[in-house]
């Protein structure tokens, strides 16, 4: 059971009701919106499970000169994952909604300070948080959440990017752009380290100073095109090899990562991107070690969608990783 006398878990607006398409009761017509609850009910239950946690802003990526509209990604997100189908093994997944910790105004360092104090509580609480975004500005609210917690204590931590951008400006203004520096500063006040890797690396779409930069805190990365899905071995490798020399991972997905065929609605489409294929495959492994505490989902922007293909895109990453993690984690449990 989980302490019932845990920090009450603080969100801007609580969870909404999830829709979608009904085809019945019984396990074999079960869809996402027929499994999700919302979290308040859920802190005296067993520990484990995933839940869900919005992360509502624009200013991150305003401030980094982008196209507003990410504020409505977790709206789009949820709605997009919900009509789903949950089948199989998978059916015995337990999934709960937090709600939302939203932005206002230019206040994004209070907002990520928020978001931060929720993802620790639900780690601290024994569960899966995955972050539903909003700009990568959610990049370092979910990494001071993980910083916090206890399940960090003693632990490697390994934050694997898949990400067209390495995110390591040196802007005096914390944006989308910077969370990846904040984080590897923070890490350096506190005495600590990390291992920060990235995925998809465009190299028009990244400064020779953040190439430099990337160098000097050892970041490792692969060019998107590296990533092509005849080189899925290379990037099984890659991720295997960064999953080996860390404990504990916190995943954080950038769609604009993503070809601007499939993703159009983000703030920075992609003139190359990774296939879907291949970051599939990246969530895959890391959701299938056993060591992943975390996962986030950034820049959907629905103003910009076409067709819904990016929040569909989005909701599928989230559904495998959801499913897998928790497979993964009833299986240990098995063993034990």
């Amino acid at each position: 059971m989980t302490d019932s006398t845990a920090p009450e878990l603080r969100v801007d607006e609580p969870a909404p009701a999830w829709t979608g398409r009904t085809d019945g009761q019984g396990t074999e017509h079960l869809r996402w919106h027929q499994v999700v609850r919302p979290y308040e009910g859920a802190r005296t239950e067993d520990r484990g499970g995933v839940v869900f946690l919005g992360f509502s802003s624009d200013e991150g990526v305003e401030r980094n000169k982008g196209r507003r509209g990410a504020s409505e990604g977790p709206k789009a997100l949820r709605g997009a994952l919900g009509g789903l189908a949950v089948a199989g093994k998978d059916s015995e997944i337990r999934a709960w909604d937090a709600g939302t910790v939203a932005v206002t105004d230019d206040r994004m360092e209070e907002g990520q300070e928020r978001l931060g104090a929720a993802v620790t509580t639900l780690l601290d609480e024994g569960r899966l948080p995955i972050v539903l975004g909003g700009g990568h500005e959610i990049a370092f609210g979910t990494y001071q959440g993980v910083s916090n917690s206890v399940v960090r204590k003693g632990k490697k931590l390994g934050v694997l990017n898949l990400d067209a951008h390495f995110d390591l400006r040196f802007d005096p203004v914390p944006s989308s752009g910077t969370p990846f520096r904040q984080m590897l500063e923070a890490e350096e006040a506190a005495g600590t380290s990390m291992q920060y890797a990235v995925l998809g690396i465009s190299q028009p779409s990244n400064t020779q100073i953040l190439f430099d930069t990337a160098e000097k805190y050892g970041v490792q990365y692969m060019l998107d095109e590296d990533c092509s899905v005849t080189n899925s071995p290379e990037v099984r490798r890659f991720v295997e090899s960064f999953l080996d020399g860390v404990d504990l991972v916190y995943l954080t997905i950038d769609l604009d990562g993503l070809p601007a065929s499939t993703a159009p609605g983000v703030s920075a489409p992609a003139a190359y991107g990774v296939p879907l294929e291949i970051v599939q495959l990246a969530c895959d492994i890391v959701a299938a070690s056993g060591k992943l505490a975390v996962c986030d989902v950034a820049e959907l922007n629905p103003k910009y969608d076409v067709d819904g293909r990016t929040a569909r895109s989005a909701a599928r990453l989230v559904h495998r990783i959801a499913t897998t993690a928790q497979n993964t984690s009833a299986h240990k449990q098995e063993e034990q």
